[in-house]
C-alpha cells in the first residue's frame, strides 16, 4: 500500500506545500489537522495517516484509519471523486491482507479495481493483479480465472507482454488448482510463447515444468518426459536447486508412465533424497514424493515395502492435511 494512489484524487500533500506550509507533514501534523478540516480533505488526510501507520505495521489501527477515510468518501457521493474512494478501499484491502482476512481483503481491492476502472485510471491493471493474487491466496480459483483473463487482455493491449505472461502462467495455477488439466496446459503453453520471446529462461523453465504435470496428469508420458527434462536443464544449468528438484519429480512421474518403472523409481527416489536433506522440510512435497514411490512399488510387485511407506504416511498426513 502506497499513497500514491490517494492524491489522484482532491487535494494532494504537494499542493499543501505549495501553499506555504512545511516542506515535510509530519504525522503529527495530520492527526491535528483532523479538527480543522471537513469533506474531502478530513478524508484525504485520514487516507495519509493510514498510509504512514500502514508502513509501520499497525495494520489493524491503519485499517480502522482507511475505513473511516472510505466513510467520508462514500457520504461526500458524487463530490468526491472516484479514485479517492477507491483509494480507501485499496487500503483497507492490504491491510486486511497483511491481517491474513484474505477473503475479505479480496472483497475490498474488487470494489477499489471496479471503481478505476469505471473511471479508466491506469492504476487499475496493477491493482487488479493483485487481487488476482489474492483470490488465488484465498483458494478462490474460479474469481482468479476471471480476474487475471481481463489482466491478460489489458496487458496485451498495453504491449505488456511480460504482464500477460505471468497472468497467464497464474490462470494456469489456479486451473490446476481446480483440477482442470487441459485449461491448465493452454494457460502455461501460452504463457511459455510469450515469456520464451522474451527470452526469460527461467519463466520458460517454470512454464516447462507445470506443462510436463499437467501433460502427467493427462495421461502424456512422452510430451511430459520431454517438457520435464527441458524445464531440468535450465534449472541444472542455473543451479536453481529448488526447482530442479520439483522438475525431476515430473521426469520420475513421466519416466513411470512411459513403462520405465525402476527408471522412475530411481528418480523419485533421488527427490526424496534431496527433499529430506534440505534443512527445511517440506512436509506435503516430500508426502507426494513418497506416494508416488508407493505406487511404483506396487506396479513393481514389491507390495510390503509400499504398504510400509503408506502406513508412514498416516501418521504424517492426520497432521498436515486440512481437517
Amino acid at each position: 500500500m502506497t499513497s500514491d494512489l490517494g492524491h489522484t484524487g482532491g487535494k494532494t500533500l504537494s499542493e499543501d506545500e505549495d501553499n506555504g506550509l512545511d516542506d515535510i507533514v509530519t504525522e503529527e501534523m495530520l492527526w491535528e489537522r483532523i479538527p480543522e478540516t471537513t469533506g474531502l480533505e478530513r478524508a484525504n488526510t485520514y487516507y495519509e495517516l493510514s498510509a504512514r501507520i500502514y508502513a509501520r505495521g499497525q495494520y489493524d489501527e491503519a485499517l480502522a484509519l482507511a475505513e473511516t477515510a472510505r466513510d467520508i468518501y462514500t457520504e461526500l457521493g458524487a463530490v468526491a471523486p472516484a479514485d479517492g474512494l477507491a483509494q480507501a478501499y485499496s487500503a483497507i484491502g492490504y491491510n486486511l491482507n497483511q491481517l491474513k482476512r484474505n477473503s475479505e481483503a479480496a472483497t475490498a481491492m474488487s470494489k477499489a479495481v471496479d471503481l478505476l476502472r469505471e473511471s479508466k485510471s491506469p492504476l487499475a491493471i496493477d491493482l487488479a493483479c493483485t487481487l488476482g493474487e489474492w483470490c488465488f491466496g484465498a483458494k478462490d480459483y474460479e474469481k482468479t480465472i476471471e480476474c487475471m483473463r481481463e489482466c491478460v487482455q489489458e496487458h496485451l493491449v498495453d504491449g505488456n507482454e511480460s504482464g500477460a505472461a505471468n497472468d497467464l502462467h497464474l490462470i494456469g495455477c489456479a486451473h490446476r488448482e481446480l483440477g482442470q488439466h487441459e485449461k491448465s496446459l493452454e494457460a502455461f503453453r501460452e504463457a511459455r510463447a510469450l515469456f520464451k520471446s522474451l527470452k526469460e529462461v527461467i519463466n520458460v523453465a517454470r512454464c516447462d515444468q507445470k506443462i510436463a504435470h499437467a501433460l502427467v496428469e493427462l495421461g502424456l508420458g512422452e510430451e511430459a518426459l520431454i517438457a520435464a527434462q527441458k524445464s531440468l536443464d535450465v534449472f541444472v544449468t542455473a543451479h536453481d536447486h529448488r526447482r530442479e528438484t520439483y522438475s525431476l519429480l515430473e521426469v520420475g512421474k513421466a519416466q513411470i508412465l512411459t513403462g520405465q518403472e525402476q527408471d522412475g523409481l530411481d528418480t523419485l527416489e533421488r527427490v526424496l533424497e534431496i527433499a529430506t536433506e534440505s534443512e527445511w522440510k517440506d512436509f506435503e512435497f516430500i508426502v507426494e514424493i513418497e506416494r508416488h514411490i508407493a505406487g511404483v512399488l506396487r506396479q513393481l510387485g514389491r507390495l510390503d515395502e509400499a504398504d510400509e511407506i503408506e502406513r508412514r504416511l498416516t501418521s504424517v498426513t492426520e497432521v498436515i492435511e486440512d481437517e
